[in-house]
């Protein structure tokens, strides 16, 4: 609601807040937006460490896009070595359809 302002005044710090919250509570959802929020640095300092935690966490719950954004950083080596071995296991559609870099 605060990221998009809906219904409520758009803030993102206070997005990244109640993100916070949910995610440190196991929710995949909230993982996969606060590590988006990472990457995009809204609301926080951007920090792909920290993005990588994140979608991790939401990735090994099954959560399709952090997959795929793991994938991603592992691909381009943000918040880690870069690795298409990685990219591959965390985002199998990566090898399969040849992500350029």
């Amino acid at each position: 609601m605060y990221r998009k302002g809906q219904g409520v005044p758009q803030d993102d710090k206070t997005a990244v807040k109640w993100y916070t919250l949910a995610a440190e509570q196991g929710h995949a959802s909230a993982q996969y937006n606060l590590g988006f929020m990472y990457v995009e640095g809204e609301g926080v300092i951007q920090d792909y460490k920290t993005a990588v935690k994140w979608y991790t966490l939401a990735a090994e719950q099954g959560y399709a896009s952090a997959q795929y954004n793991l994938g991603f950083m592992y691909r381009k080596g943000q918040g880690v070595p870069q690795d298409c071995k990685s990219a591959c296991k965390n985002d199998p559609l990566t090898g399969v359809i040849g992500v350029q870099n």
